[in-house]
């Protein structure tokens, strides 16, 4: 148990707790992502391709995170929306390099914006562009007009260039992600 853990347990502060799923094709960087945000002591050295899913915690912020870092594998699509129903917020990660696989990120979160269980829910959604290092990448702005991101109305997105090695880009992601979070909160608290 961590000092923050024993002080929060002693004052008896309530710890913020967010479920975020992960998601995005194959070799995007999720994983990376998600391991760039656990303590240095707890990062893998060595990413490997995630099978199925794993469920990683972290904090940021003051908030603790269960992110669940989903397979991008055509086979392991269908294992997303068992999630879609206790997540808070979605983080799509996409590789900006991967011009010829764009078709089929948009296909993906057009079938997860279908979904009922996150159709009629504001769960805001992060997009990561990520590995903007790579020569060939497209730029956020491309990747938003590509998917069809303005065309999202009823929930809150933002799209952030990244680069999971260095961690570029992925701390003004997450401080984004716990804005909106936060006001859903505080906004359904008001109409409940």
């Amino acid at each position: 148990m961590g000092l923050f853990d024993k002080l929060a347990n002693m004052l008896k502060i309530k710890k913020e707790q967010i479920n975020i799923l992960v998601v995005g094709l194959n070799n995007s960087g999720k994983s990376t992502i998600v391991n760039h945000f656990k303590n240095p002591d707890e990062r893998a050295s060595i990413i490997v391709p995630t099978v199925g899913f794993n469920v990683e915690r972290f904090q940021n912020q003051g908030v603790f995170f269960t992110a669940f870092d989903m397979s991008g594998a055509t086979r392991y699509r269908s294992l997303w929306e068992h999630q879609f129903k206790s997540c808070q917020g979605i983080v799509f990660v996409i590789d900006s390099s991967d011009r010829m696989r764009l078709v089929v990120v948009k296909d993906e979160l057009e079938l997860l914006m279908q979904h009922p269980d996150i159709a009629n829910r504001r769960v805001p959604i992060l997009f990561f562009a990520n590995k903007m290092d790579c020569t060939d990448a497209l730029s956020s702005v491309k990747i938003a007009a590509g998917l069809g991101l303005e065309k999202i109305k009823d929930k809150p997105w933002h799209i952030s260039s990244s680069n999971a090695l260095t961690g570029e880009g992925l701390q003004d992601g997450v401080q984004w992600m716990v804005h909106q979070i936060r006001e859903c909160v505080a906004s359904s608290k008001d109409n409940g």
